[in-house]
């Protein structure tokens, strides 16, 4: 059981853990154990609400595929429990960011005082660029 929220709750049957080989260097541990967690999530099958179902598929993350399904691979530490913890806390988050209200943006106008700035600037740089001309004699 995951809890995502205090009314959101993801069952076991929803998530799929797969333990692998961990990838990269490692001594003679790392050929032997399946210490990875490569972990399935399908959003269109799973009983999230329906909006946090449409804001995760709206996400652009490399993690979400085009089938809409949730796939994380975690290999940060040594053993398999802890590679499971850490993927289910990065789904637990990935979820919470994707239904996160965001504030709308407020489009603001620079101030006049700005606004002479920027053009002192460029008309400085506009007279250091002409004194890089040829020299005439």
């Amino acid at each position: 059981m995951l809890r995502i929220s205090n009314s959101v709750e993801l069952g076991d049957w929803e998530i799929e853990l797969n333990p692998i080989r961990a990838q990269g260097a490692g001594g003679q541990n790392v050929n032997k154990v399946a210490s990875a967690i490569h972990l399935r999530f399908d959003i269109n099958r799973s009983s999230l609400p329906p909006f946090y179902k449409e804001r995760l598929l709206a996400l652009g993350d490399q993690r979400i595929t085009q089938d809409g399904v949730v796939i994380i691979k975690a290999q940060r530490f040594r053993t398999q429990e802890h590679n499971r913890e850490d993927a289910l806390a990065r789904l637990r988050e990935l979820i919470r960011e994707a239904v996160k209200q965001r504030r709308a943006r407020k489009p603001t106008k620079p101030t006049r005082s700005a606004k002479r700035k920027r053009v002192d600037a460029k008309t400085r740089k506009g007279k250091t660029k002409a004194l890089r001309g040829k020299v005439t004699e």
